[in-house]
């Protein structure tokens, strides 16, 4: 088990220096050879991790970060979040393939701030580099990337939405449930902590499957306030937990990415990740099929 988490690890590192060295690139493939050489690293065994972690080679990656990315999810895989649910039950849904349960806070409990909420963090890899996570005894309540606006930032953002919290680094208390998240294996557990709009946008961003987009009109829609546009991507804007909760997913009408919390470049990476794990799967169904 030890060698396991060792090489887990590793590959995490991996993959977080080999998209940041992409993500520099804006928009120009990099050829196997130079990736491999800046990761220090040999052809070979580079795309091997690589293809081992996304699903798909570096090179067919790089096409997914293009500028272009959004407007053609939009026209793809553009998923209504009223029908999403349902559709992602013969796909790769995140919510499914993690069997992910959750609870939210109930409106009184967030009106107190986290007044005898005792919240335990830690700092873990991810394929998008150093992530910080947040838990309480009923499941994650925040989870957030560091990689754009470093550790001291990212803590300070999730702390201050819960300030009369109790926190405690514990990372061990909480690392079943950040493992099932990214390694897309075992029972992640979530805790909703927002105020009620905000939950109920969440909810609806928890119905998008993996590898599909939403808008912000479309969730307002979809929670029946259709007028709400602004106040939805606020709410998508203040969700505690990000990936899990996928807001990277929702995009504007015209396609563009609109903003991130945790930086653009991020959220790229994440549609990009997607996108190409979708594609991936999907040629392996055929194949099985």
């Amino acid at each position: 088990m030890l060698n396991d988490t060792h090489e887990q690890g590793y590959h995490y590192g991996v993959i977080a220096r080999a998209l940041r060295l992409i993500d520099s690139e804006a928009g120009t493939t990099m050829p196997l050879d130079d990736l491999a050489a800046k990761l220090a690293m040999s052809p070979a065994h580079f795309q091997r991790v690589f293809s081992r972690w996304v699903g798909v080679s570096p090179k067919r990656y790089q096409q997914y970060l293009t500028i272009d990315l959004a407007k053609r999810l939009l026209a793809e895989r553009h998923s209504l979040a009223e029908t999403a649910a349902e559709a992602g039950l013969s796909g790769s849904s995140r919510l499914h393939d993690l069997f992910l349960r959750w609870e939210a806070m109930s409106p009184g409990e967030y009106a107190r701030a986290g007044e005898g909420l005792k919240v335990r963090y830690g700092w873990f890899p991810s394929p998008f580099g150093e992530v910080l996570a947040m838990g309480t005894d009923r499941g994650l309540c925040g989870l957030g990337f560091s990689e754009e606006c470093g550790r001291d930032a990212a803590f300070a953002d999730l702390t201050g939405r819960w300030p009369h919290a109790t926190f405690k680094e514990a990372p061990e208390a909480i690392a079943p449930w950040v493992a099932a998240t990214f390694a897309e294996a075992g029972e992640a557990r979530l805790h909703l902590i927002g105020a009620p709009f905000q939950i109920k946008v969440w909810e609806a961003l928890l119905s998008i499957p993996s590898g599909h987009v939403t808008t912000y009109s479309d969730i307002a829609a979809a929670i029946g306030s259709p007028r709400a546009v602004r106040a939805v991507g606020t709410a998508v804007g203040r969700n505690p937990v990000s990936w899990l909760i996928p807001c990277h997913r929702a995009l504007r009408k015209s396609g563009g990415l609109g903003g991130y919390h945790w930086g653009l470049p991020v959220k790229r990476a994440l549609l990009a990740w997607e996108a190409a794990r979708a594609e991936a799967d999907g040629k392996g169904a055929s194949a099985a099929g």
